[in-house]
């Protein structure tokens, strides 16, 4: 098995209604059969595993729901430039860690076998209650997610294999 240059990873709680948008699109992605080089991970509220599963790949692709009060199903994509400049975490209670805490504490603790380039895609949430399914909203935000993201990676498989 090859090690993988672009890691999936979907953050949220499977049982919380729309915050299994992450872990939904990543199960999507990965029964859709992508190429070695992509490789999915369902992060749940696991943040250190997230972590850990960040060293050495170049490439990370978070997705979470979020709660902004924007329209439910709002899709935000948060640039690679965004996540330059983050401080290293202090204080932070395991209970509320969240994706960009991994990003954070990924720079401190991986040093130089950190990601190069982290993009996060949120996903605006309409319930989180337990024992919800997603809302019709998100579930079409995740759709459109999974479509965008794989059209991406069926290009980065014909780029790698056009590599000498």
């Amino acid at each position: 098995m090859t090690s993988p240059s672009i890691l999936v990873i979907g953050c949220g709680n499977l049982l919380r209604g729309d915050d299994a948008a992450g872990p939904s699109l990543v199960r999507r992605l990965g029964d859709r059969g992508l190429p070695e080089s992509v490789r999915c991970v369902d992060g749940g509220t696991g943040g250190i595993d997230v972590v850990l599963q960040m060293r050495g790949v170049p490439e990370v692709i978070l997705i979470d729901a979020c709660r902004s009060g924007s329209e439910p199903g709002s899709l935000f994509e948060i640039p690679p430039a965004e996540f330059e400049n983050l401080p290293p975490p202090a204080g932070l209670d395991l209970h509320a860690f969240r994706w960009d805490h991994a990003v954070a504490l990924a720079r401190s603790l991986l040093k130089d076998d950190h990601p190069e380039t982290v993009t996060a895609y949120l996903i605006e949430g309409e319930r989180f209650e337990v024992g919800e399914r997603l809302s019709p909203a998100v579930d079409r935000a995740v759709d459109r997610l999974e479509d965008l993201l794989a059209a991406r990676f069926i290009g980065h498989e014909t780029s790698e294999a056009a590599s000498p």
